[in-house]
């Protein structure tokens, strides 16, 4: 399993405001793009979000699942990206001061991934995560700073 950590500058409602806009996760998600809502509320147990994956020059659609929400500290999401499978990713948020603590873990679960789950993938996990958890820092940052100059 890969887990990695960010401490995000902003209090853990600033983080949600990011986490529960579907239409934001292409953003931030690192390999996808076109994010958009496909079932239920997000992030409400069993809503989802679809997107378009992309694998060097091959796109793919995907979509993900919500299968656990404990507000403020965990989402847990399971995502589908076809021939690889699907994935467990849960955050963990974590209060830390003034600012969020955010673990990240991504664990294959079924299909080619968890069917070729090793050291290797949890590796290149740990280099996607790094990009990803930075790109949701930047986001969370930017919306909070956007709304802050809004008079909000």
């Amino acid at each position: 399993m890969a887990i990695r950590h960010q401490l995000i500058h902003h209090p853990p409602s600033a983080l949600w405001a990011v986490l529960e806009q579907p239409d934001e996760y292409g953003k931030w998600v690192v390999g996808t793009q076109e994010s958009h809502p496909l079932k239920g509320r997000w992030p409400d147990v069993g809503s989802s979000i679809g997107y378009t994956l992309r694998l060097g020059p091959k796109e793919y659609q995907g979509h993900t699942v919500v299968r656990r929400l404990e507000r403020p500290r965990v989402l847990e999401l399971e995502a589908y990206s076809g021939l690889l499978g699907t994935a467990r990713i849960a955050f963990d948020i974590r209060p830390w001061g003034d600012e969020t603590l955010v673990l990240l873990s991504e664990h294959p679960l079924r299909g080619l991934g968890g069917t070729l789950h090793n050291v290797a993938l949890d590796a290149v996990l740990q280099i996607r995560h790094r990009a990803m958890l930075g790109r949701l820092a930047r986001e969370v940052d930017a919306q909070a700073d956007g709304h802050r100059h809004r008079g909000g």
